[in-house]
């Protein structure tokens, strides 16, 4: 007698077949769990550029409210911590957001995740992380920042933004800079010159929080829904600035 005629077959097509379907299971449960992870992470940070730019845009002492009725797009970099530290890898990274339309003069976008480097950015007084905010003033410098890296001072001009409400009166001498900066640490505000600094879309971090791959330009022209942790940003440019101001854009 064949004793291998006997021998249970442990390797049958439908045992390699469930196999297979276990192994592949496991694999998209891993992929969609890393991506939730990255997307929440992308969430995490439009919320805290919402809480540094509501800091800055509703203090009496924060940005000028004139100012920000005549900017094109506002660009917020907020510092990130955990544990009480700054994250080196997460400094530096945040969002803009555009009035849309052909001429800047719609409602704002969905956000557009940016990153930076060099310059200022990721400087660290007394241990406490820096929030800044840049107002772009007009439509060249707002195109030049969503099209690719772009480098402040050399690409666009960028100047330190004047502070609190009394200061309306003397930003006339800045208005033909096209981007204002500002940052808040500790809870104090003031005007800083981010000049050096390179500043464009951050693509990965687009991908993670639309889901897709999409660009700056896409963005701003209304091809993404904003997630809903963008409402709060939104609601507060909104309710603070609901129109463009700057001559020829009612």
């Amino acid at each position: 007698m064949d004793r291998r005629k006997n021998r249970p077959h442990f390797f049958t097509p439908i045992w390699i077949a469930s196999l297979a379907f276990a192994v592949l299971s496991l694999f998209f449960t891993s992929v969609s769990t890393f991506a939730e992870d990255k997307a929440q992470k992308e969430d995490q940070r439009v919320k805290e550029s919402g809480e540094a730019l509501d800091a800055l845009v509703t203090s009496q002492s924060g940005i000028p409210t004139d100012l920000l009725n005549k900017s094109e797009c506002v660009i917020i970099l907020p510092s990130v911590k955990k544990g009480g530290f700054i994250v080196a890898g997460q400094y530096g990274k945040g969002l803009m957001t555009c009035r849309s339309g052909e001429k800047f003069n719609g409602p704002w976008s969905a956000p557009i995740m940016m990153q930076s480097s060099g310059g200022s950015v990721g400087f660290q007084a007394g241990g406490e992380a820096i929030d800044y905010v840049i107002l772009v003033l007009n439509d060249k410098g707002a195109r030049t920042v969503m099209n690719g890296k772009a480098k402040l001072g050399a690409d666009a001009s960028i100047a330190a933004g004047p502070v609190g409400r009394e200061a309306e009166a003397s930003t006339t001498g800045n208005m033909s800079t096209e981007m204002l900066s500002y940052s808040r640490t500790n809870g104090v505000f003031g005007g800083v010159s981010l000049s050096g600094t390179s500043l464009g879309p951050d693509s990965g971090a687009n991908e993670n929080l639309y889901g897709k791959k999409v660009t700056g330009e896409q963005i701003w022209a209304g091809q993404v829904q904003a997630p809903p942790a963008a409402k709060d940003l939104l609601a507060t440019l909104t309710a603070k600035s609901p129109h463009n101001l700057s001559a020829g854009k009612q």
